[in-house]
């Protein structure tokens, strides 16, 4: 169980790791990142997804 935040809206996101929002929801369409409908139906993405793509986590 992850004791840090992992779901970001893309506004959280795009501020927390430097990304446009546009290169999010790039990876949104392609299925790179998981998404999920949080309240009032705003999409939250997967923060360690992100980190992935950014080469900041090591793949096992």
């Amino acid at each position: 169980m992850s004791l840090t935040k992992t779901w970001y809206t893309i506004e959280e996101a795009s501020s927390k790791y430097g990304l446009s929002t546009r290169q999010i929801q790039k990876w949104m369409e392609d299925g790179l990142v998981r998404t999920e409908k949080g309240n009032d139906s705003v999409t939250l993405i997967n923060g360690d997804d992100i980190e992935l793509e950014l080469g900041l986590v090591p793949s096992v």
